[in-house]
C-alpha cells in the first residue's frame, strides 16, 4: 500500500481517514494490493453503500429545509427572491453532494496516481538529498499539518454548529437540525481535504529547495572537474524531480476541480442568504442569532482563506526556485564550466514554463489574489442585495400609505 511505504502518506492518513468517514474521499487503504482480493472489494462495496447512504441523507436534509424556507418566506411576507435565493442555496447542498461522489468515482484511479507520485517522489527527494548530508530539520510536517488542517478541523467542528444552529429558526425540529449540521460540516470539510494535498506538495517543493540550496554551497568553493560533473548530474536530477512534482500538482488540480467550484459557489451565495436574512430581522426586535449570522460568515469566508493561503504558499516556495538558479549561475565555477552553465539555463527555461498554480480547471486560480477579488465581490453583491431591499421596503411603505388614506 502507498500509504504505508510513505512517512508524508502515514502522516496524513488520520485526516484522509477523518475524511473518508464523512464520504468526501475513498479509504487510503483502498489504493493498494489489499483492495484486490475478495475482502478487499467487499470493504470497498460496503463503503460505496455507506457513501450512497449519506448522500440520500443529504437529499433529505435538503428537502426539509426546502419546506422550512418556503414556510419561513411566507410568515415574513418577503417573496422576492429571497425564495428563490433560498431555495438555490439549499439545492447546492444535493449538488455538491452528487459533484463529490461522482468525481471520487470517476477519478478513483487519478487519486490513486497521486498517491503514487507522492510516495515516488519522497523516496526520490529523500535518496537524492543524501549527497548532500540529507534534509534539514526543519519544523516537521506533522506539526505543520496540524496546525494548517487539525486546529482548523476542530475549530470548524466547534463553531459551525455553534452559530448555525439557532439560525434555522423553529421552522426544522431538533432531529433535522443535528443532521443539517453534520451536512453542512461534511461539506465545509471539503476544503481541509484538498490542504492536506497541497500541505504534501508543499513539503515536495520545500525538500528539493533545499537540495538545490545545498547544491549552491557545494559549487561556492568547488573548483574540480570531476565534481561538478557531478553536481551538474545531482542539478539535473533535480529539474526532473520538480517537473515531476509539477505534474502532481496538475493532477491535484484536475481532482479536485468541481469540488472545490462548487464550495467556492455554495460559500459565496450562503453569504449573500445569511446576509439577506440578517437585514429583513434586522426590523425585528427578538431577533437572537445577529451575532450568529455574522460568525458564520466569518466562518466561510476563514475557511476559503485557508485554501487559498496554504495554496499561496505553496507556490511562493516553487517560483523560489528561478532566484535561486540566478544565483548559482553568477558563480564563478558555474561560468566557466559549460555544461553546467547550460543545465542551470535549460532549468531557468523549464520553471517558466511550467508554472505551479493550484487552479479549478482554469476556471480560476486558487491563491490570495482571487481571495481578495472574490470578497470584493461578495461585498459588491451584498451592496446591491441591501439596495434592493431598500427599495422593495420604501415600495412596500407607500403601498400601504396610500391604502390608509384611500
Amino acid at each position: 500500500m502507498e500509504v504505508k511505504r510513505s512517512r508524508l502518506l502515514v502522516t496524513a492518513f488520520p485526516y484522509l481517514q477523518i475524511f473518508s468517514v464523512f464520504a468526501l474521499t475513498p479509504p487510503p487503504q483502498s489504493f493498494g494490493k489489499s483492495s484486490n482480493n475478495h475482502l478487499g472489494r467487499y470493504l470497498m462495496v460496503g463503503y460505496c453503500c455507506y457513501a450512497l447512504a449519506l448522500l440520500v441523507l443529504v437529499f433529505v436534509v435538503t428537502y426539509v429545509n426546502i419546506v422550512a424556507i418556503i414556510e419561513e418566506v411566507e410568515d415574513y411576507k418577503v417573496e422576492d427572491f429571497t425564495k428563490v435565493m433560498g431555495n438555490c442555496q439549499k439545492m447546492l447542498l444535493s449538488i455538491m453532494s452528487i459533484t463529490n461522489h461522482l468525481n471520487m468515482l470517476f477519478n478513483f484511479r487519478r487519486l490513486g496516481r497521486i498517491y503514487e507520485d507522492i510516495a515516488d517522489l519522497e523516496a526520490k527527494i529523500d535518496d537524492a538529498s543524501q549527497c548532500f548530508g540529507g534534509q534539514k530539520h526543519r519544523i516537521s510536517f506533522r506539526f505543520r499539518l496540524a496546525i494548517g488542517v487539525g486546529l482548523w478541523l476542530i475549530l470548524l467542528v466547534g463553531l459551525l454548529p455553534r452559530f448555525t444552529l439557532l439560525a434555522m429558526g423553529p421552522y426544522i425540529n431538533w432531529p433535522c437540525k443535528i443532521i443539517t449540521e453534520f451536512v453542512l460540516v461534511m461539506q465545509q470539510l471539503k476544503s481541509l481535504e484538498y490542504c492536506v494535498f497541497v500541505l504534501l506538495i508543499h513539503e515536495l517543493v520545500l525538500r528539493l529547495r533545499h537540495t538545490l540550496l545545498q547544491l549552491k554551497m557545494e559549487l561556492m568553493d568547488c573548483d574540480r572537474q570531476d565534481m561538478l560533473r557531478a553536481l551538474s548530474v545531482a542539478l539535473k536530477r533535480n529539474q526532473l524531480l520538480i517537473g515531476q512534482v509539477w505534474r502532481v500538482g496538475v493532477e491535484l488540480g484536475t481532482y479536485f476541480t468541481l469540488p472545490m467550484i462548487m464550495l467556492f459557489l455554495y460559500n459565496g451565495l450562503t453569504i449573500l442568504h445569511v446576509t439577506n436574512w440578517a437585514y429583513i430581522n434586522t426590523f425585528y426586535d427578538d431577533d437572537c442569532c445577529r451575532y450568529d449570522r455574522f460568525g458564520t460568515c466569518i466562518l466561510l469566508i476563514l475557511n476559503l482563506l485557508l485554501v487559498c493561503f496554504l495554496s499561496q504558499r505553496c507556490t511562493d516556495a516553487y517560483n523560489s526556485f528561478p532566484r535561486i538558479l540566478h544565483q548559482i549561475r553568477c558563480l564563478s565555477a558555474v561560468t566557466d564550466f559549460q555544461p553546467l552553465n547550460m543545465g542551470i539555463r535549460e532549468y531557468s527555461l523549464q520553471t517558466q514554463h511550467l508554472r505551479l498554480l493550484f487552479t479549478c480547471g482554469g476556471f480560476f486560480d486558487i491563491n490570495l489574489k482571487y481571495f481578495g477579488g472574490m470578497v470584493i465581490t461578495i461585498l459588491g453583491y451584498t451592496i446591491i442585495l441591501i439596495q434592493f431591499k431598500i427599495q422593495a421596503i420604501a415600495e412596500t411603505k407607500y403601498r400601504s400609505s396610500l391604502n390608509s388614506s384611500t
